[in-house]
């Protein structure tokens, strides 16, 4: 049963679709708008100021390399204004493809680093994080792909890792059919973790190198292994981890942020205001407040957590 959040406080309102918050060592939150095209900074002081205008639909980011901000953009949505709030509704006629970008907060410059893996587009990039210094994935990052859905079809999700540098991509794991959105490393980067929005299904995979994962053998349908079966009508969206190795999962339709057990047990289920919370990361000295973006009602909010987050590659990078 999912237990009361405790008091949150409200960092910012009125934004647009919010997700992919970073805590900053200032004090200060970067996210994206995704029904903006853009990619904002919440002050400590609840000041908004656009970093960059990415256009399409920025979704994941994370810090990178030199200060920079990699960006997973899924090349926009259309959306639903209704009485609940604001979501993705489809397609935009305007979409041409999804794309990895690096962006300089210095300036705002955009840069695409990839839109494609070998002979195929990237769909719908969605979220991303940085391998550890000394995994098996280091010198790039893991993201995965929810691809895109249309009225009468939809595509299939996969796992990808890429060189920071924009020399090599390859594509992990394939295919995840109910959608690859939040993704995460275990604290040493040996374990990557997906989240399948529409199954409400956790998959694990072993690293054992840049790009390369240990397959299980059918029937498993991507080599995966089912961490965790979500009970119920839940959609999985992002992942955080904290430093003892727990997942955090921001689970949609249910309105909830549960946290799994390296083994697959559900630990904690505490639930949040609107249907969907759909980002959460970790921040402040100790690490233990939790910023969770609840995007229905565009507000950034902040409560404090039962156990520290991990630190993440370039957390303090800008």
């Amino acid at each position: 049963m999912a237990e009361p959040a405790p008091p949150l406080t409200t960092l910012a309102e009125g934004l647009r679709f919010p997700e992919a918050p970073i805590a900053m060592a200032d004090g200060s939150v970067i996210i994206v708008e995704i029904a903006a095209g853009r990619i904002t900074r919440v002050g400590a002081d609840g000041t908004k100021t656009v970093i960059s205008e990415n256009g399409g639909g920025p979704n994941g980011i994370a810090l990178g390399p030199e200060g920079k901000i990699y960006v997973c953009n899924n090349g926009g949505f259309l959306w639903h204004e209704g009485p609940e709030g604001t979501r993705p509704a489809g397609v935009p006629a305007d979409y041409t493809t999804g794309r990895i970008e690096v962006v300089d907060p210095k300036t705002g410059t955009v840069k695409r680093l990839y839109d494609r893996c070998g002979d195929h587009n990237l769909k719908g990039p969605n979220d991303i994080v940085f391998a550890p210094k000394g995994s098996p994935g280091e010198g790039g990052f893991w993201f995965s792909d929810l691809g895109k859905v249309r009225a009468r079809d939809r595509d299939h999700g996969g796992l990808y890792w890429a060189a920071s540098d924009g020399s090599k991509i390859v594509e992990a794991a394939y295919p995840i059919f109910g959608g690859a959105n939040g993704v995460g490393l275990s604290p040493n980067g040996r374990t990557v973790y997906i989240a399948e929005t529409e199954t409400g299904r956790l998959w694990a995979w072993d690293v054992e190198g840049p790009g390369v994962v240990r397959k299980d053998p059918w029937p498993s349908s991507n080599g995966g292994r089912v961490l965790c079966q979500f009970p119920g009508y839940r959609r999985l969206d992002s992942i955080a981890v904290t430093a003892a190795g727990n997942i955090v999962v921001a689970t949609l339709v249910s309105g909830e942020i549960t946290t799994i057990s390296p083994t697959g047990e559900i630990l904690r289920v505490v639930k949040m205001p609107e249907r969907m919370p759909t980002n959460i990361c970790f921040g402040g000295k100790d690490m233990k407040t939790a910023y969770v973006t609840l995007s229905l009602t565009g507000k950034l909010v902040s409560l404090p957590w039962d156990e520290p987050g991990l630190v993440l590659p370039f957390q303090d990078g800008v």
